[in-house]
C-alpha cells in the first residue's frame, strides 16, 4: 500500500471508551481482591504447592473447568453487548469498531477458550477414573497443555485493554488480516494467542489417546470401556490430525504480518484460499471434536437415570468413530459459495449429509435407552433431554445448508447464525453442562442445588430458543450476519428484540448457575457415598473426591458397567470384601517447570504482538531452558508408602 508505514505508533493502552474504562478498574479490583484474599488467609504457599505445581489430572480438570466458566462469562458479555446492539433499529449503543472487535473475540473464545477447555476438564476429571488408571499417561504433559491454554487465554484477553482486540472476524480471513488492512497488533494476538493454546491442545490428544489405548485396568477391553471414554479417543484423533492444519495456517499468516512473507497476497503470487481451506481443514473437525465428547457424557447420563444399559453400545462406537472419520470430508461445505465447481460442490454436499447418519443413529440409542427405563430427572437427565429436540433442529437445518444450491441463499445470513448456536450451545454446552452437574460431586464431594438449578436450565433453554428461533426467519429475510446497525423499513427490528430478549435470559441463567455453585458449597447436600446418582462406571466406586491416587487396589474388569456389575453381584453375594494386600503406588512429582515454560510462551508471544523481538528472545530462551532442565531432571516421581496408603483409606472407611 502506497505510503503505509507498517511500524506506525499504536497505542499502547485501549482508551476513549467508557466501558474499556469501566472493565479497567473491574479488572484492577480483582486482581487486587485476589492478592489480598491469598495474603490474608496466607495461601499463597498452598496455591503454588497444591494447584500451580500439581499433575494430578483431577485438579487438571478443575482449573480447565473453573477457567472455562470464566471465558463462557467474558464471551457471554460479549453476546449480550451485540445482541443489545442489535435489538433495536439504528441503534449507536456501539459503534462499527468496536462492535467489529466484539463479534470476533466472542467467537474466538467460546470455541477456543470456552468449548475446548470446558471438553478438556470433563477429559481430565473422567477418563482416568472410568478405565480404572491412576493418571493419564504424561501428568507432566497434562501440566503443560494446561498452562499453555491458559497463558494463551491470558494474551488473547490482554488484547482487551492493552493494543486493542482483533477485529476480523474468527476466522481471521485474509487479505483483511494482512496487515496493510489490519495494521495494529489486535491481530498478533488472536494469531499468538491460538498458537499457543494450540500447541497445549495437540498435546491433550496426544496424552489421552495414549491413556485410553494403553492404561486401561485389566480385563477393560476396548468393547468393554464406557462410551465417553471412546468419545475421547475419537475427538483425540481429530484433535492430533486437524489441529496442525490451523497451526500452519496461523504460522504462515504471522509470517506474511511480520516478516513480509506474501503466502496469502494475491498481488505478490499467494491465494487467500489456501488460508480458507487450511482453516476449514481444522474448523470442521473442531465441531466434532467439541460435540465428540458431549456425546459420551449424554450416552453415560441417559444410562445412569434410566438405570439401563445404553441402547445400541457396538452401533455407538461405530458411529463415533465413523463421525471421526467423515469430519474430515466436509470442510468445504463452508465456502460453496466460492467457486469451486459443481463436482467439488456436489461431493462436500453429500459428505455433509452423510455425517448426520451416524448422528441420527446416535439419537436413536438415547431414546431407545430411555424407553421403559426407570427415569429420574435429576439436573444432569435434565440437560441432556434438553439436548434432543435442540439437537434435532440443529441437524436438520444442518441438511438444509448442506445442499448447495440452498447453501447459496442461507450463507452468511443469520439462518447459519442460528444453525451453529443450535448445534454448538445445544450440543456441546448442554452436553458439558449435563457432564459437570454429573461429576461434580465427584470434583468436589458435594451436589449442586437441585431447587436453582432447575430454575438455571428452564431460563436458560426457554431463552435458548426465544434467543435463536428468530433468527431462522431473519436469515430468510434477509439479514446477514456481521450487520451491526439496520435502518427501521428492513422489518427486522421486532425479531431481534425478541431473539435479545432471550439471550438476557440466558445471560440471568448463567448467573443463577454461579449462584448454585457458591450456595451448595456451603449448603449444598455432601456426597458421603461416592455414589450418589447409583452410577454404573469406575469412578463412582471411588469416595468423592477421589483420593490422589485414584485406585488403591487397580480394579480388574470383567464386564461393561463394571461398577454396576459389581454393585448387583455384591447384593447377591458374589463379590467379597476385597483382600488383596495393599503396594506402593508409584506417582508422578509435582512440578513447577509447566507453569515457568508457559509464562516464557506468554512473555514471547506478548513481544511477537508489538514485534519487541529482544522480549520474544527472553522468552525463546525461557522455553528452551525449561527444556533442557527437564531432559536431564531424573527425580520426576516417587511410591506412596503401604502406610500412607492403609491411613487414607481407612480414614474414607474403606480399609
Amino acid at each position: 500500500m502506497p505510503g503505509y508505514d507498517r511500524h506506525h505508533p499504536t497505542p499502547f493502552f485501549v482508551s476513549g471508551d467508557p466501558m474499556i474504562y469501566a472493565s479497567d478498574v473491574l479488572i484492577a479490583l480483582t486482581l487486587v481482591g485476589v492478592v489480598f484474599v491469598l495474603t490474608y488467609f496466607r495461601r499463597w504457599r498452598w496455591l503454588w504447592e497444591e494447584w500451580i505445581t500439581t499433575v494430578d489430572h483431577k485438579k487438571i480438570g478443575i482449573m480447565y473447568l473453573l477457567a472455562a466458566l470464566a471465558m463462557m462469562f467474558r464471551g457471554g458479555v460479549d453476546s449480550e453487548l451485540m445482541r443489545t446492539q442489535l435489538a433495536f433499529p439504528n441503534n449507536h449503543f456501539l459503534g462499527a469498531e468496536h462492535y467489529d472487535q466484539i463479534f470476533t473475540t466472542h467467537g474466538t473464545i467460546m470455541i477456543l477458550f470456552m468449548a475446548m477447555p470446558l471438553i478438556f476438564a470433563m477429559m481430565n476429571i473422567a477418563v482416568p477414573l472410568q478405565i480404572g488408571a491412576r493418571d493419564v499417561a504424561f501428568p507432566y504433559l497434562n501440566a503443560i497443555s494446561f498452562w499453555l491454554f491458559f497463558f494463551g487465554a491470558m494474551l488473547f484477553n490482554l488484547s482487551f485493554v492493552i493494543g486493542g482486540s482483533p477485529d476480523a472476524g474468527w476466522v481471521s480471513y485474509p487479505p483483511l488480516t494482512e496487515t496493510p488492512f489490519d495494521p495494529g497488533p489486535g491481530e498478533n494476538f488472536y494469531l499468538l494467542a491460538l498458537q499457543i493454546s494450540g500447541i497445549g491442545s495437540i498435546a491433550t490428544g496426544i496424552n489421552f489417546l495414549v491413556t485410553i489405548l494403553k492404561m486401561r485396568a485389566p480385563g477393560m477391553t476396548l468393547m468393554r470401556m464406557p462410551l465417553f471414554p471412546w468419545s475421547v479417543l475419537s475427538a483425540s484423533v481429530l484433535i492430533i490430525f486437524a489441529f496442525p492444519a490451523l497451526t500452519i495456517a496461523l504460522a504462515l499468516l504471522l509470517l506474511d504480518r511480520l516478516a513480509g512473507a506474501h503466502f496469502f497476497t494475491m498481488l505478490q503470487g499467494g491465494n487467500p484460499m489456501m488460508y480458507v481451506n487450511l482453516f476449514w481443514v481444522w474448523g470442521h473437525p473442531e465441531v466434532y471434536i467439541v460435540v465428540l465428547p458431549a456425546f459420551g457424557i449424554f450416552s453415560e447420563v441417559f444410562a445412569t437415570f434410566s438405570r439401563k444399559r445404553v441402547f445400541g453400545y457396538t452401533s455407538m462406537v461405530a458411529s463415533l468413530m465413523t463421525i471421526a472419520v467423515i469430519s474430515y470430508f466436509v470442510w468445504a461445505h463452508h465456502f460453496f459459495t466460492m467457486g469451486a465447481g459443481p463436482g467439488v460442490n456436489s461431493f462436500f454436499a453429500i459428505a455433509s449429509m452423510c455425517v448426520g447418519i451416524p448422528t441420527g443413529v446416535k439419537v436413536f440409542n438415547w431414546l431407545f435407552t430411555m424407553f421403559k427405563g426407570r427415569i429420574r430427572t435429576s439436573l444432569p437427565m435434565l440437560w441432556a433431554i434438553g439436548f434432543i429436540p435442540n439437537f434435532a433442529i440443529g441437524g436438520a437445518t444442518g441438511i438444509m445448508l448442506a445442499a448447495a444450491p440452498g447453501d447459496y441463499q442461507y450463507h452468511n445470513s443469520y439462518f447459519l447464525i442460528a444453525h451453529f448456536h443450535q448445534v454448538l450451545i445445544g450440543g456441546v454446552v448442554y452436553g458439558m453442562l449435563a457432564g459437570m452437574y454429573y461429576w461434580w460431586p465427584k470434583m468436589f464431594g458435594f451436589i449442586l442445588d437441585e431447587r436453582i438449578g432447575r430454575w438455571a436450565f428452564w431460563l436458560f433453554n426457554i431463552g435458548f430458543y426465544v434467543c435463536f428461533m428468530p433468527q431462522y426467519q431473519l436469515g430468510f429475510m434477509g439479514m446477514t450476519r456481521r450487520v451491526y446497525i439496520y435502518p427501521a423499513d428492513m422489518g427486522w427490528s421486532t425479531l431481534n428484540l425478541i431473539s435479545t430478549v432471550g439471550a438476557y435470559l440466558m445471560g440471568i441463567a448463567f448467573v443463577l448457575i454461579v449462584v448454585e455453585i457458591l450456595y451448595s458449597a456451603v449448603w449444598g447436600v455432601r456426597d458421603t457415598t461416592g455414589d450418589p446418582w447409583d452410577g454404573r462406571t469406575l469412578e463412582w466406586s471411588l469416595p468423592s473426591p477421589a483420593p490422589h491416587y485414584n485406585f488403591a487396589h487397580v480394579p480388574v474388569v470383567t464386564e461393561r458397567d463394571a461398577w454396576w456389575g459389581q454393585k448387583e453381584a455384591r447384593k447377591k453375594g458374589e463379590i467379597q470384601k476385597e483382600t488383596r494386600p495393599f503396594q506402593p503406588i508409584h506417582m508422578p512429582r509435582n512440578s513447577g517447570r509447566p507453569f515457568i515454560m508457559s509464562l516464557c510462551f506468554f512473555i514471547g508471544g506478548f513481544g511477537l504482538v508489538f514485534e519487541w523481538y529482544p522480549l520474544a528472545l527472553v522468552g525463546l530462551v525461557g522455553i528452551l531452558t525449561s527444556l533442557l532442565m527437564r531432559s536431564v531432571e531424573r527425580d520426576t516421581d516417587y511410591y506412596i508408602p503401604v502406610e500412607e496408603i492403609q491411613h487414607i483409606e481407612s480414614n474414607l472407611g474403606r480399609a
